[in-house]
């Protein structure tokens, strides 16, 4: 993985009804990093009232972008949970340790942007085995180098899920 930018590539063009649909983790599969030629990875999220989006993980060479396209979203930063609702815009820095779930009064819906882009879309398609039960959570143990998704602990994670409401911290 380069830091420098991506070579130039085709325009990208994804319609909706060509999206692939996850359904058990709500996610829509726009463009994997061949698409762009390594400069980004996207999908959108869909999420149920207080569903689960991601564990808390960290992307050592890549920035994670969150845009809010309705509902409330609520996003580990480090060892602050921020709030985001319709038409806020996150970034997570690499190394930074993040995780993200709907609102627990909400829907989410939201466009995931990761910069540069790196091969993803299988670790996504065996998070979904894994919510069906076809594969056990530790299957991506092996795969954190592969994807640069490195599964971290989160006692600020932690004490939300087992409190009655998701403190919201300031950012």
């Amino acid at each position: 993985m380069s830091a420098s930018a991506a070579a130039p590539h085709d325009p990208v063009v994804v319609r909706a009804g060509d999206a692939e649909q996850l359904p058990e983790i709500g996610h829509y599969l726009l463009a994997d990093a061949g698409a762009s030629n390594g400069a980004l990875s996207a999908h959108r999220i869909q999420l149920a009232r207080s569903a689960d989006g991601a564990v808390p993980h960290r992307h050592d060479h890549a920035s994670e972008l969150f845009f809010v396209v309705d509902g409330t979203l609520e996003v580990l930063m480090g060892s602050k949970i921020i709030t985001a609702g319709s038409g806020d815009f996150l970034v997570v820095p690499p190394r930074c340790d993040h995780a993200f779930r709907a609102g627990p009064e909400s829907t989410a819906d939201a466009l995931i942007v990761i910069t540069p882009g790196i091969e993803r879309f299988d670790y996504l398609r065996q998070v979904a085995r894994i919510r069906r039960g076809e594969a056990d959570r530790d299957s991506l143990l092996t795969e954190q180098h592969r994807y640069d998704t490195h599964f971290v602990t989160s006692l600020t994670w932690q004490g939300t899920i087992n409190a009655s409401r998701p403190e919201e911290c300031s950012g």
